[in-house]
């Protein structure tokens, strides 16, 4: 037991830290491990692998999330910063060299090899550009002198531009989303956040009529007759035959023909052999971890805390929605993660290195830090 009178790094991180947060994350990772043992053994057997290759890596990954989520909730606002430019800009590097040396894989260059280990780059710049633009929205409406506002709006532009150059569109409107919610939080005019929604519909509208396959998701999504539909037909078939109460653990039969159903379609896996009632039982937990970041950031008198915890249980809550959305046929077929539940070790680890920084900005502090003073220094180097 951790006594309250101990003045230790641990204690004080223990009674100030959000537990029920805490709480509700580790439970999507239990819910995590259980999903994928349902749903990877098809998958590798189907392609020639150990029937628990994927569940096997899925443990393997994490270790090093727990890790990086519980180590980082332990640092401060000035170290979360920090720490945020460092894996932006190295993140971004990486994004390059995928641009420029990674392989083609249906069109799309995403990935890249470094010792023998897939890396997603696009994925850990994610939670660090919301700080990143956090911390800027925030010197923003304190110094309205500084340019922090142009500076948040060419980070936009520039992940974005890599982004799309991959192609990822389905990253690219996530990361618009965010954004353009700071920048409402931030207290912009409306106008401007119209101009974003405007200017990301020309973007999709780009997209529609210059890429083929997004263009073909569309036309699936608005007429199935025009193309082939065989995963979402599938997806929607795992939810009626798995009805309230599921077929049990092991028992679905969908999952055994179903693509992906490990990575972005294990969201249906859960409906067939748990059934909707753990389908519910999973929304209630995105639900109440973002539900929760958003009331503790509210709470904090930090400018930069709440709008970076408000950043990040946005991207984290509107990630999950859009995998749900897909299984259920709401929104054109995307490849996205559900978090801490798809398969994935790039997604896994800059979900949890997030979160961590979640936990780490919602916890109890007896006042504001002052750390965001010495460190806008930091940012007039930039003007």
């Amino acid at each position: 037991m951790i006594s309250r009178e101990q003045r230790t790094p641990l204690s004080e991180w223990w009674w100030t830290v959000d537990r029920l947060l805490l709480a509700a994350v580790m439970a999507l990772i239990i819910a995590g491990v259980i999903l994928s043992l349902a749903a990877s053994p098809p998958v590798a057997a189907r392609i020639g692998l150990d029937p628990f290759h994927f569940f096997n890596r899925h443990v393997l990954f994490l270790i090093p999330s727990i890790i990086v989520m519980l180590g980082v909730s332990f640092l401060s606002p000035k170290h979360i910063r920090r720490s945020a430019l460092i894996v932006f800009a190295f993140s971004i590097v990486l994004i390059v060299a995928t641009l420029m040396f990674g392989p083609e894989v249906k069109g799309a260059k995403r990935w890249i090899t470094i010792l023998g280990v897939n890396i997603q780059a696009s994925e850990a710049a994610k939670p660090s550009f919301v700080v990143l633009v956090a911390w800027l929205f925030s010197e923003s409406a304190r110094r309205p002198e500084m340019p922090a506002t142009s500076m948040a709006l060419g980070l936009l532009t520039m992940l974005v531009t890599l982004l799309v150059m991959e192609p990822d569109f389905g990253q690219t409107m996530l990361v618009l989303a965010v954004w353009g919610t700071l920048f409402f939080l931030a207290g912009m005019r409306m106008i401007w956040v119209f101009g974003l929604i405007g200017a990301s519909g020309v973007g999709l509208f780009t997209a529609y009529l210059f890429v083929p396959h997004v263009a073909g998701r569309i036309q699936r999504f608005m007429n199935p007759a025009s193309g082939d539909t065989f995963q979402v037909d599938l997806a929607m078939e795992s939810f009626m035959h798995g009805g309230w109460f599921g077929q049990g653990p092991g028992e679905g039969t969908v999952k055994r023909i179903l693509p992906d159903s490990h990575t972005d379609f294990v969201f249906a896996v859960a409906a067939e052999e748990f059934g909707i009632i753990l389908c519910l039982a999973l929304l209630a937990l995105f639900a109440f971890i973002v539900l929760r970041s958003l009331s503790r950031a509210y709470t904090t008198e930090d400018l930069f805390a709440r709008f970076a915890a408000a950043g990040l249980a946005i991207m984290f809550g509107t990630q999950a929605a859009i995998n749900i959305a897909v299984n259920l046929h709401l929104i054109p077929a995307k490849g996205m993660t559900l978090p801490f539940i798809s398969y994935g070790g790039s997604s896994m680890i800059s979900l949890a290195y997030g979160v961590g920084m979640l936990l780490a900005l919602t916890r109890q502090r007896p006042s504001v830090e002052m750390e965001s003073i010495g460190d806008s220094n930091a940012i007039r180097a930039y003007a």
